[in-house]
């Protein structure tokens, strides 16, 4: 995964690609592995970094969707503990089993969710993480030492998933390029073309490093960019009806002191009807989501006030030590793209977390909605509909049982860098060979320079942002942290990116502002 070599091989086509995929988070970087590991020439073009947008955003769930079931979606349920357990099997170095209790406070809710959790237990059939069962109060508190004792009845445990979104994207990333995929980050679609009779065949891409414009022919080219789907949508045609309504949802991050333990707690009502997750990630306490409407999409979007203040409250009900805002080491928000469905105007948590493939009359093959537990058969379904689109040849999906780049089945022995799988001896490689890069770059994070250098040299990591907030994942886990972090870290990437002196001090410059935005050190206005 080098940028040069990529853009290289995008200059020297002399022939169409089979397939051009618009969009590098969880669905175009799925599709970009479907289609390569079938044997078709593919290139994925990114805007911005790989996962800028939603899919390093997410509650950091592999999940089928307990709310879906009181929303009687069963079929997406089903189908997304089907893919979860293929998941696992697949990626079991950034794919774990987690324990889940939902607490009791009132006589009703054990038996009632205890029924609801013994039915997700039947759905997952084979791909089972572990059968629920009802828990004492005391058992409940064993489990979960933090959690507000009074009032408490019991409460029911379940077992689901967790993974590190953005690191899986990369390890995808690397999947693709393994099976010959051409990936290229920071070089956003500025158009589309037509032949003759009107029907899309390639995109004109802008290098945003460069400033270089390329005219890309391809047989079919997917539009995955999710919260941006109809931006795209309408460079092909301009009167095409919206499909994308975007929703809102934001995490805050707190010590790992606030969920001692390795149990989350999921909350399956709160006052607003929404469903709340505390969760223990990266030995941090992880509290969310919000779900709220908004008008536009964003690449850095802004939790608002309301949020913030709905989940301190929301936790402060259910833990011990209520958490109070200078407790927040980092505030991150993401933006759902739900498709669009009549009769559900103004309540998202309403719309349905399928997937939604349309062909527009111009010949662009569009994939929007879903989530990412579901990314795999996602892009199976769309990669299916582009042979037919694309009169390509007819191949087998093969992804059911791929093993995904870095696949390690035991990573204890790796430490902080079990994330990487097999590509871990290579950064210890690169520790032991300069000493300066083996020590922490911040006494609260487990991050190391190696990781750095690593980022830079073969995951494509092009700026100070993709290093700390994609590659590693410090600025979600303590953004003050991470930007005391960030002068080395553009030192590092300098030296291995070739810049100079005034890159490093804009790099940094740009990235404290960001920090800001994930700080709730200063007063907010929104």
């Amino acid at each position: 995964m080098i940028r040069e070599q990529m853009i290289a091989q995008i200059a020297q086509r002399e022939t169409p690609w089979d397939i051009i995929v618009i969009g590098g988070g969880a669905t175009g970087m799925g599709i970009a592995v479907d289609a390569a590991t079938r044997g078709f020439d593919v290139l994925l073009l990114e805007a911005k970094d790989f996962g800028k947008g939603t899919s390093s955003r997410s509650t950091k769930l592999v999940h089928g969707g307990v709310r879906y079931l009181e929303q009687g979606n069963i079929s997406l349920v089903m189908e997304a503990l089907k893919e979860r357990g293929i998941l696992r099997q697949n990626a079991p170095h950034l794919v774990s089993d987690l324990a889940f209790v939902v607490p009791n406070y009132s006589w009703w809710e054990a038996p009632f969710y205890g029924i609801g959790l013994k039915l997700y237990d039947m759905l997952a059939g084979k791909y089972g993480f572990g059968k629920s069962r009802l828990l004492s109060s005391e058992e409940v508190l064993e489990r979960l030492p933090t959690l507000q004792k009074e009032g408490l009845r019991g409460g029911v445990i379940y077992y689901d998933g967790q993974f590190d979104d953005s690191r899986l994207l990369i390890h995808l990333a690397a999947t693709a390029a393994d099976h010959n995929a051409v990936l290229v980050n920071y070089m956003p679609v500025t158009g589309i073309t037509k032949d003759d009779e009107g029907y899309v065949n390639g995109v004109i891409a802008h290098d945003a490093e460069t400033g270089q414009q390329y005219t890309i022919a391809s047989r079919v080219v997917i539009n995955a960019t999710g919260i941006f789907t109809d931006t795209i949508r309408r460079m092909a045609d301009p009167e095409v009806p919206s499909m994308v309504e975007p929703s809102q949802g934001i995490h805050l991050v707190f010590e790992r002191s606030f969920l001692s333990g390795d149990t989350a707690i999921m909350v399956p009502r709160t006052s607003d009807g929404r469903v709340m997750f505390a969760i223990p990630w990266h030995q941090h306490t992880l509290v969310g989501t919000t779900d709220t409407p908004i008008e536009e999409p964003s690449y850095e979007p802004r939790a608002l006030e309301e949020e913030i203040q709905f989940i301190l409250d929301t936790a402060a009900q259910y833990l011990s030590r209520p958490p109070r805002r200078s407790d927040v080491l980092s505030v991150f928000a993401g933006i759902r793209p739900l498709v669009k469905a009549t009769g559900a105007a103004g309540k998202t948590s309403a719309l349905s977390r399928d997937h939604t493939i349309h062909v527009d009359n111009s010949g662009l093959l569009t994939i929007t909605g879903g989530k990412w537990t579901t990314y795999r058969h996602m892009a199976e379904d769309c990669v299916d509909h582009a042979i037919t689109l694309g009169r390509l040849r007819e191949e087998p999906c093969v992804t059911k049982t791929l093993k995904i780049h870095g696949y390690a089945e035991n990573t204890g022995a790796l430490g902080s860098l079990w994330v990487y799988g097999s590509d871990a001896e290579a950064i210890r490689q690169i520790a032991a060979a300069n000493p300066e890069l083996a020590s922490p770059l911040h006494p609260t994070l487990p991050y190391i320079g190696a990781e750095i250098v690593w980022a830079a040299r073969h995951e494509m990591a092009r700026t100070v942002e993709d290093a700390l907030a994609r590659r590693t994942r410090a600025l979600l886990l303590n953004a003050r942290a991470a930007g005391e972090m960030a002068q080395a870290v553009a030192e590092i990437m300098a030296q291995e990116l070739h810049r100079d002196k005034g890159w490093v001090t804009q790099q940094v410059a740009e990235f404290q502002a960001l920090v800001k935005q994930y700080s709730l050190d200063g007063e907010r206005t929104e």
